[in-house]
């Protein structure tokens, strides 16, 4: 299963049917009137979040979806039957927007969430509905009122309690592999990872939901590299953990380079409360990373947390930092749902967004 955040569809509601224009015709009866039924409605266009999905990717090979149309009216007072439904089928967290890309619809964000995208037209009457006392045999019924259709964008914005961010080679897939079940991709170049992944980490018999993104670079909010397209993933998390390499050879820069992607993307990513830690420092002789650290005190303004995944150094102290935060954070709100994630090692290391 590959990774697609962003999809294109196309959606139509169904017509509604047609009322009919019937007579009763009995033997002995002399005046049967109008018995024409009403014509059926047509269906509607639903999306729902459903659990376990976290990729679009089925709306790369299905880009149409249309409701049935409504069945017309018949004699003898017998109503049309309504069109069926359709529903789009998303992850928890995916937002609908028109065909702009920039008016939003709907935000699903807990699982079964459903919204209505297209009404389906409303069946015609039929001509006994027109039956009056001065008019007991009208000859015409209503035709159904058409659907709607329009093309909508589906923006997935995966939801999880950490993010993490830092440089490409920053060390945060190893991070993720380290602490939860996730598989990422892990090799010495840059870019590895090219979309998000998802992992369930523990400690101290609390769990939470971490999600790695593809590294920033300078000028990533003007599409340099990878760009700044999977930030969106992060925007729903309560805490971000800022992994700064020790093998770079300026890591104040190195921090100040990504804090200003992140400031230079909005979305309130600057504003969330933000974990720095030193990783890889396992590469380092304890004089080098002291003087490091101290380097990036000096960028951050707090003391970092030093760190290496590969040599499982300073974890804990790490998971505990993001766990204190989250759990202040859901004394407000209730923490998602670990039922609807799908473990990260399920999606191919090849880009499909």
């Amino acid at each position: 299963m590959k990774f697609l955040d962003e999809a294109r569809v196309f959606i139509r509601s169904g017509d509604g049917g047609a009322g009919a224009v019937s007579f009763r015709r009995e033997k002995f009866i002399e005046f049967g009137g109008p018995d024409g039924g009403d014509g059926g409605r047509g269906g509607d266009v639903w999306v729902e979040a459903v659990n376990g999905l976290n990729t679009l990717i089925d709306f790369r090979f299905q880009q149409h979806f249309k409701a049935g149309t409504g069945i017309h009216g018949m004699g003898r007072n017998r109503t049309g039957a309504n069109g069926a439904a359709v529903t789009l089928k998303v992850p928890v967290g995916t937002q609908i927007f028109e065909e702009d890309n920039e008016t939003l619809i709907c935000d699903l964000t807990k699982e079964g969430q459903r919204f209505r995208l297209a009404a389906g037209g409303n069946g015609g009457f039929g001509n006994a509905y027109f039956k009056t006392s001065t008019n007991q045999a009208p000859d015409w019924a209503n035709p159904g009122l058409p659907g709607v259709e329009k093309t909508i964008w589906l923006r997935l914005k995966l939801i999880a309690d950490a993010g993490l961010v830092g440089l490409p080679n920053a060390g945060k897939s190893t991070f993720l592999a380290t602490v939860t079940r996730a598989r990422p991709k892990i090799a010495n170049y840059p870019f590895t990872t090219l979309h998000p992944n998802l992992g369930v980490a523990t400690i101290d018999g609390r769990e939470f939901v971490l999600a790695d993104i593809p590294g920033l670079i300078e000028g990533a909010h003007e599409g340099v590299g990878i760009g700044d397209r999977f930030l969106g993933h992060v925007e729903r998390t309560r805490v971000l953990l800022h992994l700064v390499s020790a093998q770079e050879e300026h890591v104040g820069k190195a921090y100040t380079t990504v804090k200003h992607e992140l400031e230079a993307y909005g979305g309130g990513l600057e504003d969330k409360p933000e974990i720095v830690a030193l990783s890889q420092i396992d590469v380092l002789e304890p004089a080098e990373v002291k003087k490091k650290a101290k380097e990036l005190q000096k960028a951050c303004g707090k003391p970092p947390l030093l760190l290496s995944a590969a040599a499982h150094m300073g974890i804990t102290e790490a998971l505990r930092a993001l766990r204190d935060v989250i759990v202040e954070s859901s004394e407000e709100t209730a923490l998602p749902d670990r039922s609807r994630f799908v473990p990260s090692d399920d999606l191919d290391a090849e880009d499909e967004g």
